[in-house]
């Protein structure tokens, strides 16, 4: 299957398509933050409107649902939340419209899924960003040596209201402030997040039926890792190349034999690994040891003020934090923390069901379908990113990502009914 075969062949298809494949002409213009809000709701308003006129059927999972249900108390936590701190209805009607943009998507995308749009597209389209990307890596790494400017410009199009300038603004490297060495953001708000967007093309390339395109989106995604200089993006990758090798390899009786001894001495060696497990994570935590002390401080401060202040409902609204965390806002850096502190139990609880939900029915199909595979590894990636970023906040990039998990749930509920 080559570039020229493997074409869109619906209008859905061709709207997903051209949304992933334009990432870096959106990226000029600074409106990737608009692009996957905007599809996302053109796409669900015609998911109604073909399930309405019968041209389609919306086959909703349970894992379906709970996403749904998740996205909709999210919202219920956000209304309490802003009338029990008494933030008035300006604030409440900008939050909503963020909610909107955020975790809506985690519920829209998944359904869109549903739709007649096949997963090989969005393998390819994403394939072909990374190929963008290492056309334009001389270019990044050229501004960063002759000294440009690390932002050119910020797009007027930041009008439209977002969490910062830096989700519009076009940049081509940045200087790490703790290390004083160069890492690169590309088309994302900062470099941990392309390091995110960099495993889930790594996930897609390995799905890809074309080698040339599995080739560049392999070497691609890791070199993307590498730009991106995140710890936790290292630590995804090398953790979905093991689950990998363990779908490879699941039903062969040799693996078995061999990883029984291997646990064996693991038990009796268990004190031993036990510290050499503490001591690398405390090497891993000194590598970038100003960022690890700020994103403690952060989740600190939101665990003390979410218990004494707000347990259920949240504070409604993200919060600056003190000098101590650099005024970075409280929670940020990790989607419980900002949850518990924002939209207190209620709201981490509703994104915590809706990933257990996806996880639970995914699983008794792992060894049997590719994409049912493909969808637990990226419950995975959500998971692991769960505990370094705000997901809510970096949706309008993972959503590729959200319509092959919705794509999974339809094809497990296929599955079942064989």
């Amino acid at each position: 299957m080559d570039a020229q075969t493997l074409t869109p062949q619906n209008t859905d298809e061709r709207i997903v398509w051209y949304a992933i494949t334009w990432t870096y002409g959106f990226w000029l213009i600074g409106g990737m933050y608009i692009v996957a809000p905007v599809i996302a709701w053109i796409l669900l308003l015609r998911a109604c409107i073909q399930a309405f006129n019968g041209q389609v059927k919306l086959d909703l999972t349970l894992a379906h649902w709970g996403w749904i249900w998740g996205m909709m108390a999210m919202l219920l936590a956000l209304i309490i939340g802003h009338l029990e701190q008494g933030l008035g209805i300006a604030k409440l009607i900008k939050s909503s419209i963020g909610w909107a943009k955020g975790w809506a998507l985690l519920a829209i995308f998944p359904l869109i899924g549903c739709l007649n749009i096949r997963p090989a597209i969005i393998y390819r389209a994403c394939c072909i960003v990374v190929k963008h990307t290492l056309y334009l890596l001389p270019l990044f790494i050229l501004a960063w040596l002759l000294r440009v400017p690390s932002t050119l410009y910020v797009s007027p199009l930041s009008i439209v209201g977002g969490p910062g300038p830096e989700f519009f603004s076009l940049s081509l490297y940045e200087i790490d402030p703790g290390r004083g060495t160069p890492r690169w953001r590309l088309f994302t708000p900062w470099a941990p997040a392309l390091g995110m967007l960099a495993n889930l093309y790594f996930l897609f390339a390995m799905q890809e039926t074309s080698k040339r395109y599995r080739f560049i989106g392999i070497v691609g995604s890791l070199i993307m890792v590498l730009m991106s200089q995140s710890r936790l993006a290292l630590v995804c990758y090398l953790a979905l190349a093991g689950f990998f090798m363990f779908l490879r390899y699941a039903k062969q009786p040799w693996l078995y034999l061999v990883l029984s001894p291997i646990m064996l001495i693991a038990g009796f060696a268990g004190s031993w690994l036990l510290e050499r497990f503490n001591a690398t994570v405390t090497a891993f935590k000194a590598a970038r040891a100003g960022s690890t002390r700020v994103r403690q401080a952060l989740g600190d401060i939101a665990i003390e003020r979410w218990q004494n202040e707000a347990p259920i409902w949240g504070h409604g609204i993200v919060e600056r934090g003190p000098h101590m965390v650099e005024y970075m806002p409280i929670g940020s850096h990790h989607s419980w923390y900002g949850l518990l502190f924002v939209k207190g139990i209620v709201g981490a609880m509703a994104l915590a069901l809706p990933m257990l939900i996806s996880l639970v029915t995914l699983l008794p199909s792992l060894l049997k379908d590719r994409l049912v595979a493909t969808g637990v590894a990226i419950i995975v990636i959500l998971f692991l990113y769960t505990f370094g970023e705000n997901l809510e906040i970096l949706a309008y990039l993972f959503w590729p990502g959200l319509i092959i998990l919705g794509a999974a749930h339809k094809r497990q509920l296929q599955l079942s009914r064989n």
